[in-house]
C-alpha cells in the first residue's frame, strides 16, 4: 500500500516508518525536516506543515491511507481532520494516547491522582480528538491507544489487544514497547478490525 505518515521521525513515527517499510509498503514521510528522514527503499520524504490544511491535503492525496503520529499539543486536530477529508483519502489511523483509557467504569486514566501533571494537557487533548472522531462518518478511522507506559524496547510481536479499558499485566504493570505498538498499528492497517473505533495494545 501507499501510506502517508505524518510525523515520521518522531518517537512512534520512526518505529511506524521502520515497520511499514519492512513489510514492503511505500511511505511518504511528511515531516518538518525532511533531511532527518532515513533514506531507504519505499521512502519519500516531504516537508509538511500540520497547520497548513491545503498544503497538507495536497501531500496526502493519492494515498491508500493516512497515519497521523503527531502530538496533540503541537498540532490542531481539527486542521488534521479537515486536511485528510479534503485529500480524498478515506482510511485514517491515529496514534492515540493512553490517558483516555478507562481504569474503572466511567473513570479515565487522566482523571486519576497518579496521572503525571506533565502529560495532562496532551492526554486531555487526545481524548477530545477521540471524541471528535467518534462523530466522524466520512472517514474510516481507527485510534490506537498504547498502554500507560510506552518506551523503546523489543519487537516481540507478542501482546494483547483491548478496547477502551487500560490493559494491565499480572504484575499490575501497563506497558508496551514502541516497536510492538508499531506492529499492532500496521496489522490494523493491513487487516482492519477496528473500523471507526478505538482499541489498545499492551502486554
Amino acid at each position: 500500500m501507499k501510506i502517508a505518515l505524518i510525523g515520521a521521525t518522531g518517537f512512534i513515527g520512526s518505529r511506524l516508518l521502520a515497520e511499514l517499510t519492512s513489510r514492503g509498503h511505500e511511505v511518504t514521510a511528511i515531516v518538518r525536516n525532511p533531511e532527518k528522514v532515513p533514506q531507504g527503499a519505499g521512502i519519500v520524504a516531504e516537508k509538511g506543515d500540520v497547520y497548513d490544511k491545503d498544503g497538507l491535503a495536497a501531500l496526502l492525496a493519492g494515498h491508500d491511507a493516512v497515519i497521523s503520529s503527531v502530538h496533540y499539543t503541537a498540532s490542531d486536530p481539527a486542521v488534521l481532520l479537515a486536511a485528510v477529508k479534503q485529500s480524498g483519502v478515506k482510511r485514517y489511523l491515529v496514534v492515540g494516547g493512553a490517558g483516555s483509557l478507562e481504569v474503572a467504569p466511567g473513570v479515565k486514566l487522566f482523571d486519576t491522582k497518579e496521572f503525571p501533571a506533565l502529560y495532562l494537557d496532551e492526554a486531555r487533548k487526545g481524548g477530545a480528538y477521540l471524541d471528535q472522531l467518534k462523530g466522524e462518518s466520512d472517514l474510516d478511522w481507527t485510534f490506537l491507544s498504547p498502554s500507560a507506559l510506552i518506551e523503546p524496547g523489543e519487537r516481540t510481536g507478542k501482546f494483547r489487544l483491548g478496547k477502551d479499558e487500560l490493559l494491565v499485566d499480572d504484575n499490575g504493570q501497563s506497558r508496551i514497547s514502541a516497536e510492538d505498538y508499531a506492529i499492532a498499528l500496521v496489522d490494523e492497517l493491513e487487516k482492519p478490525a477496528h473500523s471507526r473505533r478505538r482499541f489498545t495494545v499492551g502486554y
